[in-house]
């Protein structure tokens, strides 16, 4: 049964029911390395839009996901160009982007073959993931950051993930059978806690 996020201030494993929190070292780390994890995101943001744009090409049929969706390919992008605005008002260049480990580690989760629905399912549901990981570690940015500037930055991406994930949820239970869809986000979270227990703890990304 997937998590309610009824409020944004309750813990965010409730939140979200991710299997593992970030570990309180990440932050501490994050911090250190501003400009690798101002980067790291604006990347995120980047791929996120791409990732929206490519999910209404390949399923321009189902109109609910297209309407729904194509707010967010702005959104996305919206907050590509908030992330490397900060980037440039502290002087700083975006860099190149970098191997997300995180999210590889993600794709190989998802359903290769089989019914296109199972495909369909998981393509959500990666996405859901992605952006209720990124929801919690916004979160630890917000209420960790010694510099209350950033503290407020990244509560407003905070709030944004969740409403994010939430929605990929919701165009799954859509299109999906709801008992088939909580099932297997089930297993997503599960996985996805192993994925976070094997990575290493690294400052300069954002997963």
């Amino acid at each position: 049964m997937e998590p309610s996020t009824e409020s944004i201030s309750t813990d965010i494993k409730t939140i979200l029911g991710l299997k593992l929190p970030t570990d309180p070292r990440w932050t501490k780390l994050a911090e250190k390395s501003l400009q690798d994890i101002l980067t790291d995101h604006a990347y995120c943001e980047q791929k996120a839009a791409i990732s929206c744009i490519s999910l209404i090409q390949r399923y321009s049929c189902k109109q609910k996901l297209v309407n729904e969706l194509a707010p967010i390919v702005t959104e996305e992008w919206g907050h590509f160009r908030l992330v490397l605005a900060e980037i440039q008002k502290r002087g700083l260049e975006l860099g190149n982007q970098r191997k997300d480990d995180y999210v590889n580690a993600l794709r190989q989760f998802g359903q290769k073959g089989g019914s296109e629905d199972g495909r369909f399912l998981d393509q959500l549901l990666f996405m859901a993931m992605i952006e209720a990981r990124s929801c919690e570690r916004f979160k630890q940015l917000s209420e960790g950051l010694t510099n209350e500037y950033l503290r407020k930055f990244y509560r407003r991406f905070m709030e944004s993930e969740a409403g994010h994930y939430r929605l990929f949820i919701d165009l799954a239970e859509t299109y999906i059978d709801k008992e088939k869809v909580r099932k297997r986000w089930y297993e997503w979270l599960i996985y996805e806690g192993e994925v976070m227990k094997n990575l290493e703890v690294r400052g300069d990304r954002i997963h």
